[in-house]
Order: structure tokens, then sequence, then C-alpha cells
């Protein structure tokens, strides 16, 4: 099979690096000549676990390659594949699909008898009808199929993720389309990997209610870590008995900042637009939507209120990737805080593995080190924004030491409730702390008593 993959970002560069290691010609195209000669001298633009190595060794062996001409090598194609960006228009929540469209009308004159043109950029339902469509005005004797196969990868293991897929999704509108599909991923059927053929549509809207569920699970639980908060439970206690619920299970369930990342933001606002266009409105998943966008903000109302009056204070912060093992910072909820924190005259002094250099880039006024213990010197607060590893291990008695005021907010709850404590910090962690009581409560508490 020889393979094309239009798009080189997160979906088009793991799948086809992952493709080419089931021993099937892969060229992977992208109008970035600069991004196209880093991956030609085997450097990866992204960070993702495992990832880098991969492209190399398959490159080496022949598997892989890298151009910025789709002429040179989409006629003689099996499949194409779209993976390019399907960003959300933020105050319209509208999909822009004109990566898409443009793709379409680049390939179709080049497109050979017989491809296969596979979708795994995220597109909303009806999409995939738009491209059989188009490509058939554009070419009205070529036979060709068009199939949806939308990506489950997660950032920081989306190589285990597409190797390992808990299943396969091919939507597609005839048996030509299905058959080389199957044939594509007939390396993972062997390893018993589910493969789940339906509709277009299908297939299309699977994407959008996978993400817009577990995006829902997660701001769930963050209500219920206030809940705790106010009445004296704890939030990680109650999160593991939901999860024996089989019915339930213990996957997103984790009390923290709020969601963000590259999907869940996008995805929900999209469905939610898109449901609103066809008289389908998606309710729950627009309440999802507002209270995820309040959580972040009451995260960094809760920093100012633990560090007092902010002009001069410095702030330590211990993570911006809006999760661990990845780079990406978008619609990561440190970016909320570090926006609010600055507003309020606070100095931020930042550590993160990955994504310091984007964030220096983004925040100019913010200062970011190699070591935590050198952002935290002087600090008035260490705010713990992302769960990686090494923040783990911290070696609390030094990281006291450098501290101005031992204040620790711990937005993920990777320590133990108590352990800090015992260092001398001021610990404060999400859905495990009980809230001091408003004036309103205060006050009503009072009026009971009398």
């Amino acid at each position: 099979m020889k393979i094309v993959v239009i798009g080189t970002g997160y979906v088009g560069l793991v799948s086809g690096t992952c493709l080419s290691g089931f021993g099937y010609d892969v060229t992977c195209v992208d109008r970035d000549a600069s991004k196209i000669e880093r991956l030609n001298r085997g450097e990866c633009p992204i960070y993702e676990p495992q990832l880098e190595p991969m492209i190399r060794a398959h490159s080496a062996s022949g598997h892989l390659h890298f151009t910025t001409d789709p002429a040179g090598v989409v006629p003689w194609a099996d499949a194409v594949v779209l993976a390019v960006g399907t960003p959300v228009t933020k105050d319209t929540g509208e999909i822009d699909l004109s990566q898409i469209f443009a793709s379409v009308e680049e390939i179709a004159p080049l497109l050979s008898d017989g491809v296969v043109v596979i979708t795994k950029s995220t597109v909303m339902v009806g999409t995939n009808a738009r491209i059989r469509n188009r490509i058939a005005q554009l070419r009205p004797n070529l036979r060709f199929s068009v199939v949806s196969n939308p990506e489950f990868l997660r950032e920081g293991s989306a190589v285990q993720d597409f190797l390992k897929a808990d299943r396969i999704v091919i939507g597609a509108h005839d048996d030509h389309g299905r058959a080389v599909t199957e044939q594509l991923y007939r390396p993972l059927q062997m390893q018993d990997t589910i493969v789940k053929v339906t509709s277009l549509e299908d297939a299309e809207i699977s994407k959008y209610a996978c993400n817009a569920f577990l995006a829902a699970k997660v701001t769930f639980i963050n209500e219920i870590a206030d809940l705790c908060e106010r009445t004296g439970g704890n939030v990680m206690e109650v999160a593991d008995i939901m999860g024996m619920d089989p019915r339930i299970g213990d996957l997103f369930l984790r009390a923290g900042p709020g969601f963000g990342g590259s999907c869940f933001p996008k995805d929900t606002r999209a469905l939610a637009t898109f449901g609103d266009a066809v008289g389908a409105p998606q309710g729950l998943v627009k309440a999802t939507i507002a209270t995820n966008e309040a959580r972040k903000r009451s995260m960094a109302q809760r920093v100012l209120k633990a560090i007092g009056q902010p002009t001069g204070k410095q702030v330590a912060l211990f993570g911006v990737a809006f999760k661990p093992e990845t780079d990406d910072l978008r619609e990561s909820p440190a970016l909320t805080v570090v926006e609010h924190l600055l507003e309020a005259g606070v100095g931020i002094r930042g550590f993160d593995p990955q994504a310091a250099d984007a964030a220096g880039a983004l925040f100019p006024q913010t200062h970011w080190f190699d070591d935590p213990y050198d952002a935290a010197s002087g600090a008035d607060a260490v705010v713990i924004m992302t769960e990686w590893n090494v923040l783990r291990a911290l070696d609390l008695m030094k990281l006291k030491s450098a501290m101005r005021t031992p204040v620790m907010i711990d937005l993920r709850n990777i320590h133990r409730r108590k352990e800090p404590a015992r260092y001398g910090f001021t610990y404060i962690s999400v859905g495990r702390d009980v809230a001091e009581p408003t004036h309103a409560e205060q006050s009503a508490g009072l009026r009971r008593k009398a």
C-alpha cells in the first residue's frame, strides 16, 4: 500500500509514522517547508513520547517520507488521509473547514482511479458527504471512495493509543472504501483490535459524542470536589467509590482545574453550535462548557486568595502544558491562571519540562526555569498546574527553603493530603480541604442559632 497523509500536525504525524511501521510506504505532506525540513532531519516538531525515535527509524528504513509537494506523491496513492486542522471560532463555536476543503481542491486533480480518501480530521456530521460531492464535481469520471476514520488519540500516549487501539471506527459509504480501510488496519485486527464499520454520519458524530461525554465527566467530578470542600468530604475517596461501579468507570474522575487541550474545548463548542443549527440543542454540553470556563477562573481566584495582597508577590507555577507528556498549551487551564495573576500584579516564575519556551513566548513578562527549585526561589506560593512525574518526587524541605512563604496550592492533588504540612507548608488542594464559609453562609448560620 502507498499512503499519503495530508498534514503533519499532531494527528497526521502520529498516524503517518505508525502506519509506516506496518510496512506501508507512507508520505506525509505539509505546506510548511521548515517543518518538513526538520522532519527530514529526523527532528520531531512536537513533543510526544516515542514519536521522534520512530520517525528516525521508519525514515531510515525507507517506509516514511516527508514532502511539500503533493503532486509528486498523490497520483500513486492507494489511500489519501486528510489530517489537517479543523479549528473552532471561539466566539461563535463554528468549526472552520477551510483547511479540509483547500486540501480537497488540491488533491482532487491528482487522485488516481480507485483511491480511497480517508478523513481523520475531526469534522462535524455531513462533512464527509460534502467532501465526496466536491470530488465528484471536480472529477466526474473518477472512481473513488470517501471514509470517515476518526482518531481517538490522547496526547502524551498517542503512539500507544494508535498501536494498541481499543477500537477503530470506519464510516464508509461503499464496500471498496470499507475493504481498503480494513486492510490498512489489518496489523491491528490481528491483535484483536475491535473494528466498527458504520455509516459516514455515525462515525462523524461518535467522535464528538465521546469527547463531549468525557468532558462532562471531568466537569461533574470538579463540581463534586466543590461539594466536598464545603462539607469535609474527600473527592479522591468519592471518585474511587464511583469508579468501582462498572457503569461509570474510574477514568476522567480526577478533580482539578478544568479540562483543556486541543480536543475537549474545541469539540464541545462545535457540538453545541451545530446542535443549535440543526434544531437539536445540546444543553448538557453547553452547561459543561460554561462550568469549565468558570472553573478555570475560580482556580485563579483560589491562588489570589491564598497569597493575600497580590502586589509584589511572586508565584512559582509548576506546569503550563494542559497535561503531562506533551508541550501543548492549547486551552490549558494554566493560561487562564497566569492571565489573572498577571492582571492582579503577581510575578510569575514558571517551570515546565516541555512547554516552558512556548509559555515564555506567550507571556514575555514571565520567567521560566529548567529547575523547579530555581523557579520557587523567593516565591510566595507554589501552584501545581500539571501533574508531571518530576513534581511528584519534589524534595519538600529543599523547596520550602527556597521559598519566601511556604504555601503550596496543589490543583492536581499529586501530593498526599497531610505530607506537605509535615514540612511546614500551608497546603491547599482540590476537593480535600474544607472551604471557609462565605459571608452569606456565616450570616445564615447566625440566624439559625438565633
